[in-house]
């Protein structure tokens, strides 16, 4: 089914964040721009910029801001009288913005259903059960972010956990199109159980992750605020895989924004190339995996969207699997054909837990069988998955140890500038397997931490004594080793903060800006701001977790980087101090939960 241009009403996603939840309000989707949603903006931000920065940014009177999950992407619901162009125009142009579009709704890629329920065909081409000998998924969870899922499938309900409607902002996990539930059996219906069909990847657990609703016709659209939103919470929640079969969210900077987060807590998502049969004209986007649709005969299938944006082919034709009310049936679209290599993503992180994102994306590229073109080309990516290759290269892996060091440089601001206010700074990092996060330091502190490209931050420079101050960049890798770039010596030139006559006896404003209350999971980025009467530069700081000093440092920003893989589950206290030069303390606490 081709993707057509909606011209609906639709009521604005619940969004919880920050503790608040956006009001249902109807938004009407003009016909002359194709699923665009009016007055609702989202936007990626550098690290360190403060929440009152971030208003000033914006600077719409009456916007409503939204954090989505612990990620840097944030919803803003404007004002009618607020023009979205021209709010966007003016975000594009500033320093400290990574991304900002308009919100928009995309189509699910469920093409129509084969009358022939046939056998599992794709099994045995890409060599799955050959694989099962050494891995079955076990271990891993994937969130199959669709329309819900048929709780009480006999061949999903064994590998369900606690999932989330987005949508809806609640827990009503019932599929509401019918096509999340296929779409997970594809991926990871239970195997051999002697009942139905087996997914791919038939012992990982199944994470339901509601993004979508139902459109009059039948079929089921999301939005980027809603898969942006899915995203974050499948990463907060420890979810590895992430599984999207809607068209388009590839050509999305806050989807990409959203996928790079969970990148960077050691996931992948894999996003399917959609069914128009054209080429779609994207870019290469390195954040997710665009997988595209093979028949039986390793052609590509005639309806499945192509272009230089695809990564990877899998099996999408004539796919035996779970249908709502506990029946099976073949279906066709890439929206089969992404969660089937997602399911080899699963299978290779069973077999390797050691393994990368970064590495297990490589290997599951070049371990992929080449197809058309000789290497990457428009119609297959990389090639037409082989989930046996695929988990034998990833237990190879596990074997080699990397021991070079990511190569780091500060490419702005440049040595001896004059600089004032917020500052934006520019990084460039490398690696032989891939970088995982680039922390600023400024004076030995680390300030700010970055985990995908392009690297770069925005640096309070007030909270450092005016003259000459130290920038370092520090670069790592998942093995641990670490790159540091040759210090940047800036002049801060700040106007100095009135003089206080009497004793000073306020305290420090202190906030944790990340992570805000909720679930955590992998490497959680811990920044903190703070402010004083008499100007940040004096201050010292130290920050604690459960009650434990993991960082110190002096000025207005910390950030330290948190692996909660090593706090165990459970609830945990996240708080910091900061102490001026009188004396005074001040300081903020936040709680927050692992799995």
């Amino acid at each position: 089914m081709k993707t057509s241009t909606p011209s609906i009403t639709l009521l604005a996603l619940a969004i919880a964040a920050l503790g608040t939840t956006l009001a249902p309000v109807a938004v009407a989707v003009p016909p002359g721009e194709p699923g665009l949603i009016k007055g609702r903006v989202l936007v990626a931000l550098r690290e360190g910029v403060t929440p009152e920065a971030f208003d000033k940014i914006i600077d719409v009177p009456g916007h409503k801001r939204y954090k989505l999950g612990q990620s840097g992407l944030y919803v803003i619901d404007l004002p009618g009288n607020a023009s979205e162009r021209a709010v966007l125009a003016r975000l594009s142009h500033n320093p400290h913005v990574k991304s900002a579009e308009q919100d928009r709704l995309v189509k699910s890629t469920l093409a129509v259903n084969d009358p022939y329920i046939g056998s599992a065909w794709h099994l045995g081409k890409i060599g799955a059960s050959s694989a099962w000998d050494t891995a079955q998924g076990a271990g891993v969870t994937i969130a199959i972010l669709d329309s819900g899922i048929d709780a009480g499938h006999a061949d999903l309900a064994p590998n369900l956990v606690a999932g989330y409607n987005v949508y809806d902002s609640n827990t009503n996990l019932a599929d509401v199109c019918g096509h999340g539930t296929a779409v997970a059996g594809a991926a990871a219906a239970v195997n051999n159980n002697g009942i139905g069909v087996a997914g791919i990847a038939g012992r990982s657990r199944i994470m339901p992750v509601r993004i979508a609703y139902r459109q009059s016709d039948g079929s089921c659209y999301a939005s980027y605020s809603t898969v942006a939103r899915g995203l974050t919470h499948a990463a907060d929640n420890g979810a590895r895989i992430a599984n999207i079969s809607y068209g388009g969210v590839s050509n999305s900077s806050s989807v990409t924004s959203a996928a790079n987060y969970m990148k960077s807590k050691g996931g992948l998502v894999f996003v399917s190339s959609g069914n128009t049969g054209t080429d779609q004209g994207y870019a290469v986007n390195a954040s997710m995996i665009v997988v595209g649709a093979t028949d039986s005969n390793d052609n590509r299938a005639g309806w499945s969207s192509f272009g230089r944006f695809v990564s990877l082919s899998a099996p999408g034709s004539g796919i035996w699997t779970t249908q709502m009310g506990g029946g099976y049936g073949a279906v066709n679209g890439t929206s089969f054909a992404s969660p089937v290599a997602a399911g080899v993503a699963a299978l290779m992180m069973s077999a390797a837990p050691s393994l990368s994102a970064s590495q297990v994306e490589s290997l599951l590229f070049s371990s992929a069988v080449d197809l058309g073109t000789a290497g990457r080309d428009n119609d297959f990516g990389y090639g037409r998955v082989d989930a046996k290759a695929a988990v034998l290269a990833a237990q190879a892996a596990v074997q080699k140890v990397d021991s070079t060091a990511p190569l780091a440089a500060i490419a702005a601001p440049l040595g001896s500038s004059t600089v004032s206010g917020l500052v934006a700074v520019d990084a460039n990092a490398s690696d032989n397997v891939g970088v995982t996060r680039v922390e600023l330091q400024v004076n030995g502190t680390t300030v700010a931490s970055e985990t995908s490209a392009p690297y770069g931050f925005s640096w309070n420079s007030a909270g450092v004594p005016n003259g000459m101050n130290n920038l370092v960049v520090v670069a790592y890798d998942a093995a641990g080793n670490a790159g540091r770039s040759a210090t940047v010596a800036v002049n801060v030139a700040n106007a100095a903060p009135a003089p206080v006559n009497s004793p000073d006896t306020t305290a420090p404003i202190v906030r944790i800006v990340n992570p805000v209350p909720g679930a955590v999971a992998g490497n959680v980025s811990v920044s903190v701001s703070a402010t004083d009467n008499l100007g940040a530069a004096a201050l010292s700081s130290q920050l604690l977790v459960d009650g434990r000093v993991v960082a110190k440092g002096t000025g207005g920003s910390l950030s330290y980087n948190w692996n909660t893989r090593k706090a165990g589950a459970g609830t945990h206290t996240i708080q910091a101090t900061v102490r001026d030069a009188a004396g005074n303390v001040g300081s903020a606490t936040v709680s927050v939960t692992t799995r």
